[in-house]
């Protein structure tokens, strides 16, 4: 299972003793995961909706809790910039998102 985030939490690890793999992917890369079919746990509209221009699929706003087990991998579309303006569907100027795919080893 994939599952697109905007974060990545210790609440999400399924066990209280875990390895994680954290690994920046380019935004390619994050596009052919996705590609495949994934979650969305995207919790704020202005984000999925940039995230949906800049992946070029729908990203629903979806609002859940996730648990990682071995079977998933998270991407984390992690955005850096200032707050995003209320309706937004492009990043502001000098704001920017870098992905990242996270998993448990």
């Amino acid at each position: 299972m994939t599952v697109l985030a905007n974060a990545f939490s210790l609440n999400m690890l399924s066990q209280a003793k875990a390895l994680v793999s954290v690994e920046q992917i380019s935004l390619e890369e994050a596009k052919t995961v996705l590609a495949n079919g994934f979650i969305s746990a995207i919790g704020h509209q202005d984000t999925a909706n940039v995230l949906s221009n800049l992946l070029g699929i729908d990203v629903p706003m979806n609002r859940v809790n996730v648990v990682l087990n071995s079977d998933t991998t998270l991407i984390v579309a992690q955005y850096k910039g200032p707050r995003l303006p209320e309706g937004s569907t492009e990043l502001p100027e000098g704001a920017k998102i870098e992905f990242y795919r996270v998993k448990l080893v």
